[in-house]
């Protein structure tokens, strides 16, 4: 082992964080130099007579010529760099077993099953999970009133005993706005069961993700935020075996700025795709390789949410509410939540399709009318609008799912369109989804007889999806909208 540099007490020891650089630094590392760049990274990790260093957000290691990490050498962190010095731009490169884009509900569940799975056989895997967000959760938006079902399955009771459920659905209600002024209770005995919320939870799923990841990381599974995947990198045989991550320092006439770093490449003999709803990626490998073909197309509809802190005396913990009508006309698909979470917080938004007929209407606008409504008012008197967000939503329904599997990697959650619109419910759909791709890629790649070819194209998965509860459900509500 090399002699170990002279770095700050906090860079030593198993998973310690490191303050941020605002300088270069060579560090003698195995005899060899690697040069860290401005940003921040992960730990050095000293392990069986072994130094080896884990990479985390915003990290570059910069091109050393001819340089070559085995895996042997790098137990965990880097699995192979590689280093192009003859051309203008020089590419990095990281390989992995199983390569997981998007940190969301469904990514995070394929990496901790796969990692599940992995320690049941008492082997090693190497899945990495890279999130375009600066942080886990930081692109999560959702309502969310939380089915636990597939959680459940995925951790213990005293797991799930850590995990941020802390608001269970105390009440429902349904109104139907028939003006601005007036709205009409519809009594819980005639709902349907998909919005009966009896078990659920309201929940912060950004806060759920987070934990998610943490648990992954306990794992093993080597999480980077701060790493956008822009391209699919596709073998000779137009088989995908990883993705590219997206370029930095681009003006906004595509020249290079003096800031311009390349992006990586990272190698995989799976990759499972969790980027959410209408994800580039996702759109692109499915025209590529004509995943839609036979199915429906699907159906789209944008998400506004605003989260408020309001006075205790205007707050209900635990309930749920749902609308439809006023301000949206009848010709307009769409309908409005308000949900109450500990301590003193109000989750209030509204979904409208994007099949529209008036060329006028302004989601965002008639989300703003909505909270005038008396009996909206009422709870957000006295309080303070602390973040806001949209995003798209898949309506399409079980129709418009796309074949799941292509060579080299897989769709799932939002990605593949898996929603149960009339229960307004996706997160428990991402997350089975996500462990079903996470245990079908383990299971081929730790299979027993030789060594996985990259590129493989892993039907099981979808067998797996449609012989699930998740198919089941989606069929019960298919003409359901």
């Amino acid at each position: 082992p090399a002699t170990l540099p002279d770095l700050p007490p906090c860079v030593w020891g198993q998973k310690k964080s490191v303050s941020k650089l605002s300088f270069r630094q060579e560090i003698p590392l195995c005899q060899m130099n690697l040069r860290l760049m401005q940003g921040s990274f992960g730990c050095l990790q000293k392990a069986a007579s072994r130094v080896y260093l884990t990479l985390s957000p915003q990290c570059r290691l910069l091109s050393v010529p001819s340089l070559s990490l085995s895996h042997s050498s790098f137990p965990r962190g880097i699995r192979s760099f590689s280093s192009t010095t003859g051309g203008e731009i020089q590419t990095e490169r990281m390989d992995f077993d199983l390569l997981i884009v998007g940190a969301g509900p469904a990514g995070l569940a394929s990496a901790i099953r796969a990692k599940q799975v992995a320690n049941e056989q008492g082997k090693e895997l190497n899945v990495c999970v890279v999130e375009k967000g600066g942080e886990v959760g930081a692109h999560i938006l959702s309502g969310n009133v939380f089915e636990p079902r597939a959680l459940k399955e995925l951790f213990s009771e005293e797991e799930l005993a850590e995990a941020p459920l802390t608001t269970p659905v105390k009440e429902d209600r349904f109104l139907i706005m028939t003006s601005d002024k007036s709205a009409l209770p519809i009594p819980q005995f005639l709902l349907p069961p998909s919005l009966h919320n009896h078990g659920n939870f309201i929940i912060s799923l950004g806060s759920l993700c987070k934990w998610m990841a943490e648990k992954a990381e306990e794992l093993g599974v080597e999480v980077y935020p701060g790493f956008a995947a822009s391209a699919a990198v596709k073998n000779e045989k137009g088989a995908v075996v990883g993705v590219q991550t997206a370029d930095v320092g681009i003006a906004k006439d595509g020249s290079r700025k003096s800031t311009f770093e390349p992006g990586m490449e990272l190698y995989a003999k799976q990759t499972v795709i969790a980027e959410g709803c209408r994800g580039s990626l996702a759109e692109s490998l499915m025209a590529d390789f004509n995943l839609r073909e036979g199915v429906c197309p699907q159906q789209y509809g944008i998400g506004l949410k605003e989260v408020w802190e309001v006075p205790k005396e205007n707050h209900k913990p635990g309930l749920v509410l749902h609308s439809v009508g006023w301000p949206l006309d009848m010709w307009t698909y769409g309908g409005a939540f308000v949900y109450h979470m500990e301590p003193n917080l109000v989750l209030i938004g509204m979904v409208v399709g994007l099949d529209y007929k008036d060329p006028y209407l302004h989601p965002y606008n008639e989300f703003q009318r909505f909270k005038t409504h008396p009996k909206i008012r009422e709870m957000l008197e006295g309080g303070e609008c602390v973040s806001y967000g949209a995003r798209a939503l898949n309506e399409g329904g079980v129709q418009a799912v796309p074949r799941l599997s292509f060579p080299g990697g897989v769709l799932t959650g939002c990605s593949a369109g898996f929603l149960n619109v009339p229960k307004i419910k996706g997160s428990h759909l991402a997350l089975k989804t996500g462990m079903l791709a996470g245990e079908a890629a383990a299971l081929r790649l730790l299979r027993e007889g030789g060594e996985v070819e990259e590129g493989e194209e892993m039907t099981e998965y979808e067998n797996a999806v449609k012989e699930s509860w998740v198919w089941e459900e989606l069929q019960k509500v298919r003409n359901a909208k």
